[in-house]
């Protein structure tokens, strides 16, 4: 189960890396026009800080608050944003790869962060629409992206 756990988060950050790596840095902080939104960067940000915050609970049994990696405003930095991604997902293998079949609490919070990852790939989608920003080729792939409707 880890390993098919491991190689499902493996796919969402190649998501993300690919994202960071597509995305003009210019539209990090861009917003979805006339609609309460928060900006592109926020959004990664989020993600990120699931990541350093959903283990730590897994491993506390409750809890512990939000943190992320990268501060707000860092979440305009392309190249931040990248090795925040490189890393996170580096200590996420870790934590997974360790995680014993019976322990219940740290399976669910794995599956509550690939929840929140593919959650924030649906918004990211509706931000590269909504702003007319190509899309990254293996979103297209992933989510069937630009296909006639």
């Amino acid at each position: 189960m880890n390993h098919l756990l491991q190689r499902r988060l493996e796919r969402a950050n190649t998501l993300y890396l690919d994202f960071v790596d597509t995305i003009p840095a210019k539209h990090l902080g861009s917003r979805l026009r006339d609609l309460p939104s928060d900006a592109i960067g926020h959004q990664l940000w989020c993600v990120l800080g699931a990541r350093e915050s959903f283990p730590k609970a897994a491993r506390a049994g409750e809890w512990q608050g939000f943190t992320s990696p990268v501060a707000r405003d860092e979440t305009t930095d392309a190249a931040a944003l990248r090795a925040a991604f490189v890393q996170t997902a580096a200590d996420i293998d870790e934590w997974v790869a360790g995680i014993d079949a019976g322990d219940e609490d740290s399976l669910r919070y794995v599956l509550a962060l690939l929840e929140h990852e593919t959650q924030h790939q649906g918004q990211l989608i509706r931000y590269l629409y909504g702003l007319g920003i190509d899309r990254p080729h293996s979103w297209q792939q992933q989510y069937a992206l630009d296909e006639d409707f």
